[in-house]
């Protein structure tokens, strides 16, 4: 059994792939380009590539790149540059989702396939009961308006939260929530809560990308850790100190 991982050129999906490797997995990615990875990775034995766009692949072909997975984890965002944020595709992260379950589902897998989805602390998690200081709301409001990634990461959490509910079903989710990213060379200590414990916009706490790493990676290798968060949108703080 194999681990996918989309948005494997990204910062924090680099990582993610050398930590999947480093336990042990069979990973595959899909990437734009063999050349934005690492030439370490490229040499991994364990690591299959494919090079396309989620979105411009055929659906046969995609069914062939999850058949066989039990997760799939997307670090997919877009770049911080005027095309990237403003350009196409605008619904990367939402799309990609899409096309993935129901590849997934195509392929009718005996087990649920675990999709781990990398968010933000930025989106609320109203079915939780979340709540926010009003000033939270007029700032995200005008995100979610003025740059259609912040509304790209909205959506794609809701589309895992509103179509995969039972236990029974071919996907079961979690969606990872960082505070503001930072880069560290080493994993450090980390918190994980069910909901934010600080104003995203106003006290915003830190989040090193190896630790998100390290956590997407236990929520796909340890089904203890798994079964806690699955269905939920844990949030991830670099602990205090």
């Amino acid at each position: 059994m194999s681990i996918l991982v989309v948005g494997a050129t990204g910062a924090t999906g680099r990582l993610l792939v050398e930590q999947l490797l480093n336990e042990g997995e069979q990973v595959r990615v899909i990437v734009r380009s063999v050349q934005s990875l690492p030439e370490h990775l490229i040499q991994n034995p364990k690591l299959t590539i494919t090079e396309a766009s989620v979105l411009d692949m055929s659906d046969a072909a995609l069914q062939e790149q999850v058949k066989g997975c039990y997760a799939i984890a997307s670090c997919l965002g877009h770049n911080l540059s005027c095309k990237g944020l403003f350009g196409q595709p605008r619904r990367l992260v939402t799309d990609s989702a899409k096309r993935l379950c129901q590849a997934v589902e195509s392929t009718n897998p005996a087990n649920p396939v675990k999709y781990v989805l990398m968010n933000t602390t930025g989106n609320q998690n109203k079915q939780a009961g979340e709540t926010v200081s009003l000033g939270q709301r007029i700032v995200v409001g005008l995100l979610r308006y003025l740059l259609p990634p912040h509304a790209d990461n909205e959506q794609a959490a809701r589309f895992l939260q509103s179509h995969y509910k039972a236990s029974g079903d071919a996907i079961e989710w979690a969606a990872v929530r960082p505070d503001s990213l930072i880069n560290e060379a080493e994993p450090t200590p980390y918190e994980v809560h069910a909901s934010p414990t600080r104003d995203a916009i106003f006290d915003a706490g830190k989040t090193s990308r190896i630790n998100v790493a390290g956590f997407m990676s236990e929520l796909i290798v340890n089904d203890d850790i798994w079964n806690k968060w699955r269905g939920q949108m844990p949030v991830i703080y670099n602990a205090q100190e």
